[in-house]
């Protein structure tokens, strides 16, 4: 029958090392289950931990990727209003070249009107030159009249004199009127259009070059539309598909959390069955640490040093500029000279110990272990989670569960967070403290496996 049940493929038992299985002790049997269980335990919690850190960076890709698709929202509005601003643009390029070309003609037509002035100027020019001429001849006949002629002389010299000054604002006119010309010449070359010789004056070149610069924008402006809708369409598969993923990831998540309190269970079984394991040390520890802290907020509350409600004051107040958060309870000033004495004498019984604090039932920690109560630094929130824990909330998963059990004790697996993307996997037993029949907290000391 022995041999019917071996499993197939396994190598034969020798009589007496059978015998000497059967006749194990149930001690040994439990204590290799606890160590099996605590292993378990342990790959369950960092399983969980990965699958947590796992959803926080997907989760967080999640969010860039929804802040990116308003981004590219944002940009194709922005280019929408580019290319309405463009069209705008090209409409009043041809408006303006409309009116230069208006500007064109005015100015052909003041060119003749200067050209009729400059004609006009000439034949001023040349009246007064005749004027001039009559002028002379008649002073000179006046003189050969003597003194009948006297007076008739000063007039004749009077319009001889009229004459010159004609004359010279005439050739002033003249030289006003050609440099005009050649100025209103050279500004109607840069408006006008020559059709027979194919040419476009500088204004013209310019606005054509404007054209072709609005357009390129509208062009680009399209371009980088299209592509935005592009990224946007394939952002939203990628995000259904990255909610499928966080829809994955909490049903593991679901499913570790199961595994590792099924495991938690087995510990907590097997360590309050009666055989000594790994972990009866550290649970005796626990337990006797807690009635001593019990025992000291008993005296401390007989003693008028502090009264129940100050004790289990829950109203924390925040200590500004501390990151993580660090808070303030009406119970500190107690805890910071009542509880060192029993964690230090904990912490100082080995280094498998990495821990031992008293909480609230919130999870709060007024006190921690002197090497974990240093003053924080400004910016530095890794050093600061690593070192600075003391005044701060542990309200995850097992920081609650310790926090909040009234069981004699409760063994569980903790993934400490130690700031900066570092973790460490300890065990932890808590005890509760139950002050004048009140379940104040719990007395919790982590170890190494």
């Amino acid at each position: 029958m022995m041999n019917l049940l071996r499993p197939r493929g396994s190598v034969p038992v020798a009589p007496e090392t059978e015998a000497g299985a059967a006749t194990a002790k149930p001690a040994d049997v439990v204590q290799r289950l606890s160590r099996q269980v605590s292993n378990i335990g342990r790959d369950a919690a960092e399983t969980r931990g990965v699958i947590e850190d796992t959803q926080k960076i997907v989760t967080a890709q999640l969010q860039a990727m929804n802040h990116l698709n308003l981004d590219l929202g944002r940009v194709q509005e922005t280019q929408r209003a580019i290319g309405e601003a463009t069209g705008s643009s090209r409409e009043a390029v041809v408006r303006a070249r409309q009116q230069v070309e208006q500007v064109a003609r005015e100015v052909t037509g003041i060119v003749e009107v200067l050209h009729q002035v400059a004609n006009a100027a000439g034949d001023i020019g040349q009246i007064a030159l005749q004027t001039r001429l009559v002028a002379f001849n008649a002073s000179v006949e006046a003189k050969r009249a003597g003194e009948a002629g006297r007076g008739f002389g000063v007039v004749a010299d009077a319009v001889k004199d009229l004459a010159g000054r004609v004359e010279s604002s005439s050739r002033t006119i003249m030289s006003t009127l050609v440099d005009l010309d050649r100025r209103i010449e050279a500004f109607s070359r840069d408006i006008r259009v020559d059709l027979v010789a194919e040419r476009q004056g500088q204004i013209h070149r310019a606005f054509a070059d404007v054209e072709t610069a609005v357009h390129r924008i509208d062009s680009a402006a399209d371009i980088s539309r299209s592509i935005a809708q592009q990224v946007i369409d394939k952002t939203q598969v990628l995000g259904k598909e990255i909610q499928g993923a966080i829809s994955g990831l909490d049903t593991a998540m679901h499913c570790s959390n199961r595994f590792l309190a099924v495991s938690e269970r087995l510990i907590d079984e097997l360590a309050g069955c009666g055989v000594e394991t790994e972990d009866t040390p550290l649970i005796r520890s626990a337990q006797a640490a807690a009635q001593r802290i019990t025992e000291l907020l008993d005296k401390a509350i007989a003693g008028g040093q502090i009264d129940l409600q100050a004790l289990f004051d829950e109203q924390y107040q925040p200590i500004a500029q501390t990151d993580p958060p660090q808070f303030l309870t009406r119970f500190v000033p107690l805890a910071d000279r009542l509880f060192p004495e029993v964690q230090e004498q904990v912490l100082a019984r080995g280094d498998k110990v990495a821990y031992c604090i008293a909480v609230d039932r919130n999870g709060y920690v007024a006190t921690h272990n002197r090497i974990y109560c240093q003053a924080q630094r400004r910016g530095d929130v890794v050093w600061n989670t690593a070192n600075s824990r003391y005044r701060r909330i542990f309200n995850d998963r097992t920081g609650l569960a310790s926090a909040r059990n009234r069981r004699p004790f409760l063994v569980q697996t903790y993934r400490r967070d130690m700031g900066g993307g570092s973790f460490v996997l300890l065990k932890e037993v808590a005890a509760p403290i139950v002050v004048q029949g009140r379940h104040w907290g719990a007395l919790r000391i982590g170890y190494r496996f």
